[in-house]
């Protein structure tokens, strides 16, 4: 504050002095050199900017020799060490960047001062933000947090770090619900104003330029706040200056007279009108000032090794010849050596190698203090917390929350609403799909905020997670939490429908082979030769033929079932109802158009029609199937959009169009033999098969109008079956419809399979048709 003692300065400034006595009284480092200094009060801008152009000017003059060669400006100063903000050090920077001159600060930490095309002579012994930023953005990771508020001091510091931390913590899944910068103004008061607003119980992440500062300690009031956590400069000590500076104080109260007015005091520039306190006013040097003390004491030994280095020094003595800035910041950025077990080092872009204090501020005694909870290694960098030294403000101790919605269950994922990817709501995941971690984050206690240079303020940052779909072969139901193997199912052989449908399937091959072997016995006699006679066979092999495809039906599909199972019973049934449509029009033609048009007839018997017929027929059905199988080829497929959790083997021949055209064909000749068998439901009682054809053909149109109301609602496993039940009923009505009456007659009505039988029913026929 304006007129009042800059305490911390204080330290720093005997800082200064008390390197460069430690230095000069030494042997081994610039043994016949003696380090001058001089000290400026850099409190304003302005007088930041007169410092840095007095330490430019020629040594001896009061201007600023522009040479074209910049680098070989000679000035009273070859090193520069500050100044301690980064406002400030950008300032000087920038001026003595184009002269080279070396700028050592101990407490300017922007990033911005690590660009060395801008900032091409600055180092520090203070580790850059660019650390500190990570540190924090872990240390937030580290309890879970992920809601914040950043609040920042006016300047470079402030603004650069706010948006520093900002840019690395959104990425990793830290929202930022409020930030802002405290005015210059208003700094001082800042909080002062968060105890007069009674804002309590928060969690504040402090930087390293109020964790561990005494004068926010003594706001009034302050414990309240909440929980400080912070991160300082790692605790270093710097032997011999809290003696240093008490003999300081005593050699100006034991001073005889007052210094006159433009003079130097003794050989440390003592003067008694400098300072008014006693050894007993002297500002306590406490743990900030002490390591930030130690920062300009590893500067100026920087410089000095530096020097010690250029000057080529043995161990007695440095040879003398001019010494130019440039040249020493050549051989400052190669220094590295131990100072007090602490190594002083720095890299590419002039930042020190250095640790991290992670501390928590403590007021379980009547006085403030903090306790190291633990530490942080930079480059890269790596946070070790015991977090059992914590002790959270609270009744129950426990870490508290920050985020801005509630964890998610298991196998639920957010769905984000508003800006903030860390304000979500949760949504269980779809079936087939699966989310193995919970969704995130419990809202809780706002972040509180930093003050003066702060940067911060807690939550780490929680990648935002979405459920995954499962593979090919595995399912999950709605909300799931892991994926499961899908059930691969087909029509096995041992099912019990299987066993069902395959011992009907024999018994009716065993009833046609076994009707086939009647016929053969009795072809001559008049029941056979009026089915048909040797037509039967063929009509008996194409049932067969349909018949044996039902086996393609069960067990694992494979490429050769799938290519037979539908094409062969299709195949088979066509040429069945080609013969039957054959047979019923022939006797249509013999009984009812031989003697009123003999030219068809003689022409129709000549010409062999009714083979022609049948020829023709079954070769259209044939080719029918064989582009089938050509163009949409039947094969095995793993069927998985049905059922989420089966895998249906079937074959891929329903609904293709050669399945569909197959199918028509086979419709049209249904209908050919209804019509046929309708036009002979006149002829003689004997040759009179339209009761029995239509039974058949109904049972055909049931049986599949039966299979696709099915197949339209139910796409399971057991659909073959269903498919394979309207085929046995279809093939099963042929056969019961045209050959299981001839059958009984044959076996059981011998006395009626006799040609005077025949010829009654004839005549009787012709009689009817005489007398109409």
């Amino acid at each position: 504050m304006p007129g009042s003692f800059n305490g911390h300065g204080y330290h720093l400034f005997q800082a200064m002095r008390f390197t460069v006595e430690e230095i000069n009284n030494s042997t081994a480092l610039l043994p016949n050199i003696t380090l001058g200094y001089e000290l400026y009060d850099v409190c304003s801008e302005s007088s930041n900017v007169y410092a840095t152009l007095r330490v430019l000017a020629l040594q001896g003059t009061g201007h600023i020799d522009m040479q074209r060669d910049l680098r070989n400006h000679s000035s009273k100063l070859v090193a520069i060490i500050g100044p301690d903000n980064t406002d400030h050090a950008v300032t000087t920077a920038a001026l003595l960047g184009p002269f080279l001159m070396p700028l050592v600060s101990y407490e300017a930490s922007s990033v911005t001062l690590s660009a060395k095309r801008k900032f091409p002579s600055f180092l520090r012994t203070i580790p850059s933000d660019r650390h500190q930023v990570e540190v924090m953005v872990r240390l937030l990771q580290s309890f879970g947090w992920v809601w914040i508020s950043l609040i920042g001091s006016y300047g470079d510091y402030g603004q650069l770090g706010i948006q520093a931390l900002e840019e690395l913590a959104t990425p990793r899944g830290i929202c930022v619900a409020f930030k802002d910068v405290v005015p210059f103004s208003a700094q001082v008061v800042f909080f002062r104003s968060v105890v007069l607003a009674n804002l309590t119980g928060k969690v504040w992440i402090a930087s390293e330029d109020w964790a561990i500062s005494t004068y926010i300690t003594n706001v009034p009031g302050i414990r309240g706040i909440g929980t400080v956590l912070g991160v300082a400069i790692q605790q270093k000590h710097v032997p011999g200056l809290k003696e240093f500076e008490e003999s300081y104080v005593r050699a100006v109260t034991a001073a005889p007279s007052t210094c006159p007015e433009g003079s130097w005091c003794s050989t440390n520039q003592l003067c008694r009108e400098c300072h008014a306190f006693t050894a007993l006013s002297m500002p306590t040097l406490g743990a900030f000032s002490m390591s930030a003390a130690h920062n300009v004491y590893a500067a100026v030994y920087a410089v000095a090794r530096g020097l010690h280095q250029l000057l080529g020094c043995s161990s007695e003595t440095c040879s003398r010849g001019p010494v130019y800035p440039w040249q020493v910041l050549q051989q400052i950025y190669k220094v590295n050596f131990l100072l007090h077990k602490k190594t002083v080092a720095f890299d590419d872009n002039g930042d020190p190698l250095g640790y991290y204090d992670i501390i928590a501020w403590d007021w379980n005694g009547p006085e403030w203090t903090f306790e190291v909870i633990g530490s942080a290694s930079l480059s890269p960098v790596h946070l070790d917390i015991n977090k059992t030294k914590i002790r959270w403000h609270g009744k129950n101790t426990q870490v508290p929350a920050s985020v801005c919605a509630r964890d998610c269950l298991a196998g639920h994922h957010r769905v984000v609403v508003g800006s903030h990817h860390c304000c979500f709501e949760c949504m269980p995941c779809e079936a087939g799909t699966f989310l193995n971690t919970s969704g995130s984050a419990p809202a809780s206690k706002a972040i509180g905020a930093p003050a003066s240079k702060a940067i911060g303020a807690p939550a780490p940052k929680e990648e935002l997670h979405t459920c995954q779909p499962c593979g090919t072969e595995e399912w999950a139901p709605e909300g799931s939490t892991a994926c499961f193997a899908r059930t691969v199912e087909f029509l096995a052989w041992h099912e019990p429908i299987s066993l069902v449908l395959l011992a009907a399937n024999t018994l009716l091959l065993l009833l046609l082979v076994g009707t086939a072997g009647l016929f053969a016995w009795h072809l001559h006699t008049p029941v056979v030769r009026s089915a048909g006679g040797r037509l039967c066979f063929l009509m008996l092999g194409s049932l067969v033929a349909g018949s044996c495809s039902f086996y393609c039906f069960f067990g694992e599909p494979t490429v050769p079932t799938c290519l037979l199972r539908q094409t062969l019973f299709s195949l088979g049934f066509a040429i069945f109802l080609s013969c039957l449509t054959i047979r019923s029009f022939q006797l249509v033609i013999i009984f009812k158009f031989s003697t009123k048009v003999p030219t068809l007839y003689h022409t129709w018997a000549k010409n062999h029609g009714a083979g022609l017929f049948v020829t023709v027929s079954s070769t259209v059905h044939l080719l029918i199937c064989l582009t089938w199988l050509a163009v949409w080829t039947p094969r095995p497929t793993r069927e998985y959009q049905r059922f989420p959790h089966l895998v249906i083997l079937e074959c891929t021949e329903v609904n293709s169009v050669g399945f569909l055209v197959a199918f028509a064909h086979n419709i049209v000749l249904s209908i050919s033999t209804f019509v046929c068998s309708y036009l002979g439901k006149e002829l003689p009682e004997n040759y009179n098969e339209a009761k029995c054809v239509t039974f058949s053909l109904l049972l055909n149109f049931v049986s599949w109008i039966a299979f696709f109301t099915v197949s339209s609602i139910y796409q399971g496993i057991y659909l073959p079956a269903v498919n394979v039940l309207a085929g046995l009923t279809t093939l099963s009505g042929g056969f019961s419809g045209y050959f299981l009456p001839k059958c009984y007659v044959i076996l059981f009505r011998p006395e009626l399979n006799n040609t005077e039988h025949f010829q009654a029913s004839i005549q009787d026929y012709t009689r009817r048709c005489g007398t109409t």
